[in-house]
């Protein structure tokens, strides 16, 4: 049986981050330090952009990227070039919500002292385009028919919503928090129609917060202060759904959940996704799920069970946090165990069908942030390698 709306990414994907090479980090921290012109630093970012995207032809990955080498980390791009949020380099540490997991480990180790966000004190208004000019830049490296094929990885919408909370907005612009997302979803439409016309057909939201929802942790911490986590997951879900609402048929878009993946691997919150599972599968609309899957952090497949049939998931079975490589007969029957899963969940369906709504990653991108993860250019070769022949093993 053929589903309505099937719009899988590639069989062998990656999460859209790939390690960075020295010379760029170098060129990148003299730009930082105003030793380096932006000239420079463009140039530099071609060279690092055009090996790195030879190296995903060469392992197989067609759906290319280009490593988010123009980024300092993976959520840059979208608040910090929307009017209306400004640049708030030294942020009160009560501003900072202990529930949230990745915010208490630095408030240990002290690491608040200069911490910054992007906080609205004015009125929510796109007024340039954010993702579009790294889009087009990275155009130039592929051939025309080539385009489609492109990924491009977008900030979550309520980044630093969750982080913040009452303190993310000023309520004399916007009296709720209804009224504060009906404006980033505007500003989100019209970035991604803008992405569309210039031949984006591949989109990928980062969004570690949906995964905290998965946490004990961070859900009986909402308790104690009085916030409605299941409320506040609707909310998120509901601006995510009038973001894509309308989004034309040939362009797939999809959400990344993990669970940290900051210096040395760092993760955050632990949780499998039955939590969240009905709500993520069936409520929001997304075409395709990246789920990492490679510790036991994750939990189970059995949340799988939800998944409807005109939906993809993609599991990040690969660690891009450690250098061990994976076994491929392994990652083959965790990929069997799945599609049996997902076939005898609430939508009854063959196996076939199935392993059809299944492609395989790694966990998630291999430098979150510009310093990148505890891996070799070797290791990330590798793993990459492993991802497509692994996929061409289980589909062809």
């Amino acid at each position: 049986m053929s589903t309505p709306r099937l719009n899988p990414p590639f069989r062998a994907e990656h999460l859209g981050s790939l390690k960075r090479p020295t010379e760029l980090l170098a060129k990148r921290a003299a730009f930082d330090k105003e030793e380096l012109s932006p000239e420079e630093l463009r140039a530099e970012e071609d060279k690092a952009i055009a090996d790195i995207i030879a190296l995903q032809r060469e392992v197989g990955i067609k759906s290319i990227t280009d490593g988010e080498f123009r980024r300092h980390m993976f959520y840059d791009g979208f608040f910090d070039n929307l009017d209306g949020f400004e640049y708030v380099g030294d942020v009160p540490q009560d501003w900072f919500m202990d529930y949230v997991p990745d915010t208490m480990p630095f408030k240990v180790i002290n690491e608040y002292k200069n911490a910054a966000s992007h906080l609205c004190r004015g009125k929510i208004k796109r007024t340039k385009q954010m993702y579009v000019p790294q889009f087009e830049l990275l155009k130039k490296f592929v051939k025309p028919e080539e385009v489609p094929n492109l990924k491009l990885t977008l900030c979550a919408p309520e980044w630093f919503h969750l982080r913040h909370g009452e303190h993310a907005y000023e309520k004399s612009l916007y009296p709720n928090d209804e009224a504060y997302f009906a404006d980033i979803v505007t500003a989100y439409r019209e970035e991604i129609a803008d992405l569309y016309a210039a031949g984006a057909r591949n989109l990928q939201f980062d969004d570690p917060l949906l995964a905290y929802f998965c946490a004990e942790s961070m859900i009986s911490g909402m308790k104690e202060v009085g916030i409605d986590s299941e409320a506040l997951l609707d909310l998120y879900i509901d601006v995510y759904n009038k973001i894509i609402a309308g989004r034309p048929k040939d362009l797939t878009i999809g959400v990344h959940l993990c669970r940290g993946n900051f210096r040395g691997g760092i993760h955050f919150s632990e949780g499998g996704y039955d939590r969240i599972a009905v709500k993520l599968f069936n409520v929001m609309k997304m075409d395709c799920y990246y789920l990492e899957y490679d510790t036991e952090r994750a939990g189970t497949f059995e949340p799988l069970k939800h998944l409807p049939r005109d939906r993809t998931v993609v599991l990040g079975l690969i660690s891009s946090k450690i250098g061990k490589l994976e076994d491929m007969e392994d990652l083959k029957a965790r990929i069997n165990h799945a599609a049996e899963l997902i076939a005898s969940g609430e939508e009854k369906r063959s196996k076939e069908e199935a392993l059809n709504q299944i492609c395989i990653s790694p966990q998630c991108g291999f430098a979150s942030h510009s310093d990148g993860n505890n891996v070799t250019d070797e290791d990330m070769y590798k793993k990459l390698k492993l991802v497509t022949e692994t996929a061409k093993q289980i589909w062809g």
